[in-house]
């Protein structure tokens, strides 16, 4: 037996002591039993060392490494399947092995293969290719040896980004289809402004009225002209340098990423549902994190990971600071303005009860559902709004250019 050093948070209050169990999963299961929400629980004698190279998210899987997200999923899908059904895992890897076709993801599965014949542990294997399964994936599939349910917590993983693909599928749906619509409607004007105005302006001049037209088609004349000059070329190039010099200082200055990603948040409709998705996947990670028996500390940090949102993670870190100050979830939880009330309040339910992984699965339900309701809501506004923004465009440049004509009789007396 062993000796184990935990902190942790019991019926709102704060607890340390030592506990005997042959290894960290059995102690962090009879804590559990014990209603005990662990925050750090180590042997006597070791203390695993998270690095940052280890943090690296889902979302970063396919940089660098040519494998692609839906690769991922597929495979660990695929492996839980076969796991359920009870075939050894070096069965699984070669059979896996043989149905993969694209040459990265092959070899991946070969030298997890190889490593995994060489006497290491699968989650060693797994840990030795951050970039495609993260501290997350890492710390389920430990969970997963230590308990012998191996299968059950790869489907945890494959239930994790199956959600976050979800996620990410509906915020671009989201978004493709109105700026589809405003490129529709920009291509639209600019090809107005530049090939018909012109047609307009000769004929008026001709016709003597010229110092006789209205403002608005004066200023729709101006436009034109400006386009087809320097200025419009002078324009273009000035857009793409301040986007290019904007996405280079949200990149490299900390303040003004911040102050972007407040921006974001309180953006209507978009800064809500982003928000909504963000809490949702942190909750999310929390929960398969907590009941796979991962340190309340050490489940933070990582949780930081599946969001680059400057204000979250600050929220996180502060959260992950109050915790040694002794303070409940709930209270930390709550002084952070980025978790809503209902978050804090679920999270006193979890910690109350000692099921505070079943809670985080319900917050992260409620938050999905949230998420889906706002994005079928945004899909049946935004069609109708796009299209009236683009008539209104599009039909108040043509009344503009052929309301002269209506009116010539009175243009020239």
């Amino acid at each position: 037996m062993l000796n184990f050093q935990y902190k942790g948070i019991s019926q709102g209050k704060y607890v340390e002591g030592e506990i005997e169990a042959l290894n960290n999963a059995e102690a962090a299961h009879k804590l559990k039993e014990q209603k005990v929400i662990i925050t750090k629980l180590k042997e006597a004698k070791k203390k695993k060392v998270i690095t940052k190279k280890e943090k690296t998210s889902f979302t970063s899987f396919t940089f660098g490494t040519g494998v692609k997200a839906k690769e991922i999923l597929i495979f660990c899908k695929q492996f839980a399947t076969m796991m359920r059904a009870g075939l050894p895992v070096l069965n699984t890897l070669e059979m896996l092995e043989g149905q993969t076709k694209r040459p990265p993801m092959k070899k991946i599965i070969q030298t997890i293969k190889k490593d995994l014949e060489s006497g290491n542990s699968l989650a060693k294997c797994f840990e030795k290719h951050p970039k495609i399964f993260d501290t997350i994936a890492v710390n389920l599939i430990k969970a997963g040896e230590a308990s012998g349910k191996l299968d059950t917590f790869l489907e945890k993983i494959v239930a994790s980004l199956e959600k976050r693909e979800k996620i990410k599928s509906q915020i671009k749906s989201a978004l493709f289809y109105p700026a589809v619509l405003l490129t529709v409607a920009l291509l639209v004007t600019t090809f107005m402004l530049i090939k018909v105005v012109p047609t307009f302006v000769d004929m008026y001049a001709n016709m003597g009225l010229a110092d006789k037209l209205p403002s608005s088609t004066k200023v729709i004349m101006s436009a034109s002209e400006f386009l087809r000059s320097s200025g419009g070329v002078y324009s273009f190039f000035g857009i793409v340098f301040l986007t290019y010099g904007f996405r280079y200082l949200v990149k490299t200055r900390y303040e003004v990423r911040k102050a972007y990603h407040k921006f974001i948040f309180k953006m209507p409709v978009f800064g809500n549902l982003i928000q909504k998705s963000i809490l949702a996947k942190v909750s999310l990670v929390l929960g398969n994190l907590n009941q796979a028996g991962v340190e309340l500390i050490e489940s933070l940090d990582i949780a930081k990971s599946v969001t680059t949102n400057i204000l979250v993670i600050e929220a996180i870190e502060n959260i992950k600071k109050g915790v040694f100050s002794g303070e409940t979830l709930t209270e930390l939880f709550r002084k952070e303005k980025v978790f809503p009330p209902t978050f804090s309040q679920l999270i006193a339910v979890g910690e109350r009860t000692g099921s505070l992984d079943e809670m985080y699965n319900s917050i992260a339900k409620y938050y999905e559902e949230e998420f889906d309701t706002a994005v079928a809501n945004l899909a049946s506004l935004i069609e109708p709004i796009m299209i009236v923004f683009m008539g209104i465009v599009i039909g108040g440049l043509m009344v503009a250019m052929y309301a002269p004509i209506m009116s010539v009789g009175e243009l020239i007396q």
